[in-house]
């Protein structure tokens, strides 16, 4: 296949999705020209263009999209993109179309790659990762799945002899990389609408723990069953590499992490959740083997400012808002598990949005187990994403509230939940799904600074 170096423009289909965008600003921060389509106008899409990176919203055959040379070209889509007539037109055409996964595979090839894979945590850990190798200015590019708080981008350009992503499972993405240092956080069944069952999807991420040269450069959470020899990392158990003696003080979270022979006490960073640690032992524990030293890494987890939407704390007073993009039980758990640990005296109020019908429907009691910890919970309508109504018949946020063993429940429409929150009684708010409930953020925000009187925290 030809080098990506032969091209000189970009055409991106879908270019507003957070893989996407991080894929079209390393091409754009490479001097290459680049174009894009997506439907919808965002805050990523106007920052794209804000950057001089032309964007459409309409799937038309523009002059543009006309006088491109398909021999200079390369067009990059998503999976989540089905029947677009701008894809159908580079296909007749004669053009080079490649998935997303695939391009930045061929990246992968020619860097030191560095990749966090896990149905949950790689996103927060990729992140961290690539921030501990801005401070230890390690040569280096990062494709996140998030927008980091120190750089408020998801692409970090220091260089490229290392590159820094996350190894996606969905569609099996993760197995057109050449991982040479990889994490694992979790395997718990999720996308079953293209795994099928979980033994599926484990032996997915076996297959992906493969790719990775050496078991010195394999990091997995312990109790993780990967098919070979690795690393393992934990919290509050003996692991290789493991943390432990949590505790917060003021809004700081302070713990002591081992090696095989070696403890460093006290580390301290901003981000809540136990969850969280686990994601930092693992960052830790790699860049250590990678060769930086413990006073650098000190240094830079205290400076580390979180993923927007990864456990987002504000405090007001005597109330504390959280919002975190938690879409699967077993996150839910995480974070609300965090709240409860930190918090065991103040009342919790979840607001959830469900993403997508078909991962309701196969884990909806375990969803109706998580949610059951609130104190009281509001039910959004299901978020579809990629997936239609009409092939989930049944499938609804009324449906799975019913399953939830607790009182204070209620249904709501996006539209209505910010009344319906003004007007309840809590000392902790939580917003946590991965569809539009961000468009929320802002006005809980204005509203609980507005009621307080006090700057957020």
């Amino acid at each position: 296949m030809t080098s990506l170096n032969t091209y000189q423009n970009f055409y991106f289909v879908g270019i507003g999705g957070i893989g996407m965008s991080a894929l079209a600003r390393y091409f754009h921060a490479s001097g290459k020209k680049v174009l894009g389509y997506d439907k919808t106008v965002t805050k990523l899409t106007s920052a794209l263009v804000s950057e001089g990176i032309d964007i459409v919203f309409e799937d038309i055959i523009d002059d543009k999209i006309v006088g491109l040379d398909k021999e200079n070209t390369l067009v990059i889509f998503t999976p989540a993109i089905k029947k677009l007539g701008i894809l159908k037109h580079f296909h007749e055409e004669g053009f080079t179309v490649l998935k997303r996964a695939k391009v930045l595979g061929m990246i992968t090839q020619s860097t030191n790659c560095i990749a966090m894979a896990g149905t949950h945590g790689k996103t927060t850990t990729s992140s961290l990762v690539a921030h501990l190798c801005k401070e230890a200015d390690l040569s280096f590019s990062a494709f996140l799945g998030g927008i980091a708080e120190n750089f408020h981008s998801n692409f970090i350009f220091n260089g490229s002899d290392f590159s820094v992503l996350e190894a996606d499972e969905y569609d099996r993405s993760f197995l057109n990389l050449s991982p040479d240092w990889a994490v694992i956080t979790s395997t718990d069944a999720d996308h079953l609408d293209i795994y099928g069952d979980t033994a599926t999807i484990e032996k997915s991420f076996c297959d992906f723990a493969g790719l990775v040269p050496s078991a010195q450069q394999l990091f997995v959470r312990k109790g993780i069953n990967i098919g070979r020899e690795t690393k393992t990392y934990a919290v509050n158990e003996e692991a290789d590499f493991y943390s432990d003696n949590i505790r917060e003080i003021g809004d700081k979270i302070y713990f002591d992490f081992h090696t095989e022979n070696e403890t460093v006490k006290d580390f301290e960073w901003e981000i809540p959740g136990i969850h969280n640690v686990e994601n930092a032992t693992a960052a830790i524990a790699l860049l250590h083997s990678l060769g930086v030293d413990f006073q650098t890494l000190k240094r830079a987890i205290a400076r580390f400012k979180g993923i927007k939407r990864r456990y987002a704390k504000h405090t007001y007073g005597d109330k504390i808002y959280i919002d975190d993009y938690a879409h699967h039980p077993t996150e839910l758990d995480a974070v609300i598990g965090s709240v409860k640990t930190f918090y065991p005296d103040k009342k919790l109020l979840v607001v959830f949005q469900p993403h997508l019908f078909s991962r309701t429907r196969d884990f909806a009691d375990a969803f109706a187990q998580s949610l059951s910890a609130a104190d009281e919970l509001v039910l959004l309508d299901i978020y579809p994403a990629r997936e239609l109504q009409e092939n989930f018949e049944g499938i609804t946020s009324t449906w799975l509230a019913e399953k939830i063993a607790m009182e204070a429940k209620e249904v709501a429409t996006l539209e209505n939940a910010f009344e319906i929150i003004k007007n309840k009684n809590f000392d902790i708010l939580l917003t946590v799904g991965a569809g539009n409930i961000d468009t929320l953020y802002d006005g809980i925000v204005e509203w609980l600074s507005a009621k307080t009187n006090i700057a957020t925290v």
